[in-house]
Order: C-alpha cells, then structure tokens, then sequence
C-alpha cells in the first residue's frame, strides 16, 4: 500500500491501531458450540447407557388354571462410548514476546495467541462433529455422521450393530435431488414417537435457501433460536421453523443433507483434564461467532519452557464424546441440490 503522506505527517502523526482483530477466516459452527454448552461431565472408564430393544412377548390373555410362561426376557444391552482427545499447539518465541511486551504495545500477544488457537481448535472441532469418528485411526470425537444412521455407512454405535439391534437405526432418506414439504414430513414423522421429537434441524445454507424458498411469503419469518420451543443452550442464531422445530444454517454442515435432531438424546460428556487449567478468553477477535469457546471439557496447559530453545509452548486440550442413547428420534434427508 502507498503512503499518502509524506514527511510532513509521518514526522508529525502517529498510527492509530484498533486494539481487536477482526477475523476474516473462521465461518459458523452452531451445532458444536450448542453441543459443547450444554455439557454433561464425564464419570468413569466408559459412558454406559442401558437401553431396552425389544419387548416382553409373555403376555397372554387366560381363564381357569391355564398353564402360564415363566421365561425370563431378556431384551436390555449396554451403549458403551470411550473418551477421546484433541489438542492444538500454542507457541511463541522469545524476542517477539520481548517486542510485544512494550509500552507500545496494543494487543497481548500472549492472550490473544491463546484465543486464537482455541478458537481454531473449535473450528476443527466443529468439523469432526459432521464426521463419523473414523478419522486418525478413529482417534477422532464421534459425529452426527455415526449419531445419525441407519447402518449403511456406519454400522455400529456405542458398540452395538445395528443390523442386530435395530432400533439403533436412525431414518435416512434419500431426497432424489429434491426438497419438498411432503419429504420433510415424512422424515419428521418418522423422527416423531409421542413426545419424542426433533429439537433442532441444522444444514447447509444452500439447504437452508431452498427450505426459505418452499415457504410461503407470509411464513419466511426469521426467528431467533433462543426464543424457539424446545431449544437449550441457544447461541442467538437465527432460523426458520418448521413444525415448531428451529431449521439453521451451520457452515459446518454437511453438504445436501437436512439433519433433524432430538437434542434430548444426544449428549456432550466433557473429560476435565486433571494436570490442566482453565482457558482465559481475552475478548481481542472480532468478526466471528465465538464469543467463548471454553467450559467443559477445554482445559490449557500453562506455558512450558522449551530446555533448548527461546520461547515457550502450550496446548490446548479438549476431551469427552459425543454419545447418542436413542439414534432413531433422529433423522437426515441426503442429496438435496434443489426444490
């Protein structure tokens, strides 16, 4: 860029600098960070879930001194989910720290370093929550591409088949290229058991445009996601209804698909780190949804000392799973790319 001053000015005027940065990579991630705030806390070796997948067939009507069953139903097994981990490296080196600690200075570099890293592991984070788990020898956090299944590309969960325990199977329904309001009932009501029903409906934005695009004038009524019925941990992002039931855009999301989600029956349980500390959030980015990408399940190293170089280190840690305890109140419409 071309100065536009010349001596007179430049010997005269300092340089005005914002104290934020504004950042012009990181797009949304409103599912994970709704997930991860309302965390549950992580107990034991395993996340156990006990789930019952078939009924007692013993009753029978009777009169007099008919001869009764007495076999015993077995019909309850174990969802069982292990942790996993995730980490970003934070790291800076010693001059600059030294520069940046003057009395010219207009930013911490130290803090925001820090808030810039945890909010770049979020946004992976965010990635892998579209994902199936498998990734990094499947050292990955288990996604809604598991969560939300019918078996056909992922075929077990909480280690269970679900070709064996069928009610593990989530409704997947292939749109044939189209969104219609006829298709997304069908998936609602198959999602739909009493008082059993999806929460939340994330997608892409294309999808998103396509849903706006079925809706009457009159119905294309932005609504804030935290007013909606049934929403918990609202982020303030905005959305359409469908249903009662809150439809968002999340950049995230995967693409052609409509998820619909019963947020009641999938958890965070967040893993506190024991040698870890909580992650400070300086407030110094602007230009992105995350207002605080910390809590549950985020914990910081501390700065370390390197023995053998000038600067320090430290890593941001984020633990637990994602679990599901009732895959089939929730379902997912593929291949979208139209109305």
């Amino acid at each position: 860029m071309a100065e536009l001053y010349g001596q007179r000015i430049q010997t005269t005027v300092n340089t005005k600098y914002i104290p934020k940065v504004a950042d012009t990579i990181l797009n949304s991630n409103v599912m994970f960070q709704r997930s991860v705030r309302a965390a549950k806390k992580w107990s034991g070796r395993t996340i156990r879930k006990p789930i019952k997948y078939k009924k007692n067939v013993t009753g029978t009507s009777f009169a007099g001194f008919d001869t009764l069953s007495v076999a015993a139903t077995d019909n309850r097994v174990n969802l069982e989910y292990t942790p996993t981990w995730y980490q970003i490296t934070v790291a800076l080196p010693m001059d600059e720290m030294a520069v940046a600690d003057t009395d010219e200075k207009v930013l911490d570099l130290m803090k925001l370093t820090l808030q810039s890293d945890t909010e770049d592991m979020a946004d992976d984070l965010g990635t892998l929550f579209y994902a199936d788990g498998t990734g990094n020898s499947s050292k990955d956090l288990l996604g809604l591409a598991a969560l939300v299944d019918d078996g056909t590309s992922v075929a077990t969960i909480g280690g269970l088949s679900r070709t064996t325990y069928t009610t593990l199977k989530s409704t997947v329904t292939a749109s044939g290229g189209t969104l219609t309001l006829a298709s997304m009932d069908t998936l609602w009501n198959a999602c739909v058991s009493g008082m059993n029903k999806p929460t939340v409906a994330p997608t892409t934005e294309s999808v998103f445009s396509f849903y706006g695009q079925l809706l009457r004038p009159q119905e294309r009524i932005n609504k804030n996601v935290s007013r909606v019925k049934g929403m918990v941990g609202a982020t303030g992002f905005s959305g359409l209804e469908f249903n009662s039931m809150a439809v968002v855009a999340d950049e995230k999301s995967t693409a052609q698909q409509l998820l619909f989600l019963n947020e009641d029956t999938i958890d965070f349980y967040a893993l506190t780190n024991p040698l870890g500390s909580t992650v400070q959030y300086s407030g110094q980015i602007d230009g992105n949804d995350y207002k605080a990408p910390v809590g549950l399940g985020f914990s910081w190293s501390g700065w370390l000392k390197p023995t053998n170089q000038a600067g320090v280190v430290g890593h941001i840690y984020f633990g637990g799973n994602f679990c599901t305890k009732n895959p089939r109140f929730s379902g997912k419409l593929t291949g979208i790319t139209g109305i």
